[in-house]
């Protein structure tokens, strides 16, 4: 018997360092300097609590550590850029710990002898799965302001709306039960910025509960493409936004008499294109396009729907991503008439997402069979609507020549004119067809593609929609 080879153990050390990038290797650096100045900022709550001073009433003495401006890492880049001071960059490496260095908290989980609970003034709470101890906005109040009201009064504006943390979806505090302090909840780091501030890039967000989107891929080309020529004109004016918006919004002033954004409806029956043609935008514009799964989205639950909706829109936040919502009538048809309380929530559902779309800064599309199945409320808002009709002979005809691999031939090559010219399907519907007549042809162990497999492909997507030959 053979042997299989396998690295040594220090080959497989070797490896792995060499998986360190520089990113990681000097952010590592940088984190690691904010880390040692966090203990000592906790060692010094920690003195004040038993008056043991040492002529200072606060922490605020200890000065952050500065970083290398030679080598920078994406951490210190990242302070240097929003202009970070003490409390900003306090608030962001506890929030970080968690996820970097857990058992630096360890010590919040100690309790009151009296009580036999936490201390309150430690706030904090705990996961589902994490068995440490996970900061609250009430953690940062008392290790940075201590009894002091002033100091904590102040340090509520790193929650705001309007500071960078929530503006840049970098961290914010989660949301607490009715009639909670809402320091109580969570202090929460997004994903991407832990991404950033460990490997040094950020990962695209996997389709999961907590993003119900997927991103959209094609190896196909825009001459792969076959549309209407006024489905086209409405195509360009969309890639001419996503080229000019910057210039229009900032450079010409705009941005304070125009909406942010720009919102537009693909309509047409299924199989003509829409999906195909919102994937070619963002390859040609080089921006990520994800579909949003509307089945994961909405719920029957009162309030789960917006909470579903709002993971998208947080994520997509400055991102600069397509956002897609295919069969869009699931979610965006007409509000009904409100006859019992469900019928209210549902039109609440339908504003809070009227109002995401108008304050969402990217290319939104819609697409729907239908354009009168869809919310007047949001077709007036619409930039643009995008018709994607059933494709005529001479587009089928183009089509069916473009579908077939270039290994495979067809019996009678002149019989491609009769098809396009007797029946009618969208493009989806041919290249089904094309996929059935190739697999029939594959199975006889040849490379023709004959007429009658055409046929019963065709019979069988006419069959799929209800329709006769």
């Amino acid at each position: 018997m053979g042997h299989i080879d396998s690295e040594s153990p220090v080959e497989q050390g070797n490896n792995l360092y060499r998986m360190v990038t520089d990113k990681i290797k000097y952010n590592a650096r940088d984190i690691k300097l904010e880390l040692d100045w966090f203990n000592k900022i906790l060692k010094k709550r920690s003195s004040l609590n038993t008056d043991k001073t040492g002529g200072h009433s606060n922490v605020y003495h200890l000065e952050p550590p500065e970083f290398d401006p030679s080598i920078p890492s994406d951490y210190s880049l990242f302070i240097e850029k929003h202009g970070l001071g003490f409390d900003e960059r306090f608030a962001l490496v506890l929030a970080l710990i968690p996820h970097v260095r857990p058992e630096l908290l360890d010590i919040f989980m100690q309790k009151n002898k009296a009580t036999q609970r936490v201390y309150t003034q430690f706030g904090g709470t705990t996961g589902k799965h994490h068995i440490g101890y996970l900061p609250t906005g009430e953690t940062a109040m008392y290790i940075l302001a201590g009894s002091d009201t002033e100091i904590r009064f102040s340090l509520c504006r790193l929650f705001d709306i309007d500071h960078v943390f929530y503006k840049e979806n970098v961290l914010w505090l989660e949301e607490v039960d009715k009639g909670e302090p809402y320091l109580s909840g969570a202090l929460t780091i997004s994903r991407e910025i832990i991404d950033l501030f460990t490997i040094g890039e950020i990962r695209k967000p996997n389709f999961s509960s907590e993003f119900p989107a997927k991103l959209l891929s094609t190896q196909m080309e825009w001459e792969d493409l076959v549309l209407h020529p006024n489905t086209e004109k409405h195509i360009e004016e969309i890639e001419i936004w996503l080229e000019h918006h910057n210039t229009l919004m900032n450079e010409w002033g705009m941005g304070k008499k125009l909406k942010p954004g720009y919102k537009v409806l693909f309509y047409g029956p299924p199989g003509t294109g829409k999906t195909l043609t919102a994937t070619l935008i963002g390859k040609k514009t080089g921006k990520d396009v994800y579909k949003i799964d509307l089945s994961a989205i909405v719920s029957k639950f009162i309030g789960e729907t917006e909470k579903n909706l709002a993971k998208i829109f947080d994520r997509a936040e400055n991102k600069d991503w397509i956002l897609f919502f295919d069969e869009a009538d699931a979610l965006f048809g007409k509000r009904t008439s409100v006859n019992d309380a469900h019928d209210k929530y549902a039109n609440q559902e339908v504003s809070y997402l009227l109002q995401r779309i108008e304050d969402y800064a990217g290319l939104v599309i819609l697409a729907s069979n239908m354009k009168d199945n869809i919310d007047d409320a949001f077709t007036r808002r619409f930039q643009g609507m995008a018709h994607f009709p059933m494709p005529n002979p001479e587009q089928r005809f183009s089509l069916w020549e473009k579908g077939f691999s270039q290994a495979s031939q067809l019996e009678e090559k002149r019989y491609l004119r009769q098809l396009a010219d007797n029946y009618e399907l969208s493009g989806g519907s041919i290249m089904n067809v094309v996929q059935y007549s190739s697999l029939m042809s594959l199975k006889r162990g040849t490379t023709t593609i004959y007429k009658e497999d055409l046929l019963d492909g065709i019979k069988k997507e006419y069959h799929k929609a209800k329709r006769t030959l």
